[in-house]
């Protein structure tokens, strides 16, 4: 099955626009750099790619002759199980950015305080 293809392509797309963020971004004391944010994502991405083929080793799903993946509905498994742990990871990176958010608004409010 290939479900942890999904995620892997997210995890490839989201170190590529953590490449190009970087290239365009500004630093700041108070603030961690986007690029480092969009590279959470991609480390939470490949995690659960990772996840995902070892649990189809696991079940020994995956074998070392061509075609590789044994099961009749790749696809669905692809649009079920792959996206659901891509969006998955999408919510807890939404949460780490609200968490880091509010950190971040924190010492920034302590810094105009105390100069």
């Amino acid at each position: 099955m290939g479900c942890f293809i999904v995620p892997a392509v997210g995890a490839v797309v989201a170190h590529g626009a953590k490449k190009h963020v970087e290239k365009h971004e500004a630093s700041s004391r108070t603030r961690i750099p986007f690029s480092r944010k969009i590279g959470w994502l991609a480390k939470l991405l490949a995690g659960g790619s990772v996840l995902l083929a070892f649990e189809h080793v696991w079940h020994g799903e995956f074998v070392l002759a061509f075609p590789f993946l044994r099961g009749e509905d790749v696809l669905g498994e692809m649009a079920t199980v792959g996206v659901a742990m891509l969006l998955l990871c999408l919510v807890i990176w939404s949460g780490m950015l609200a968490v880091t958010r509010a950190v971040e608004s924190q010492a920034a409010l302590a810094e105009k305080l105390n100069p």
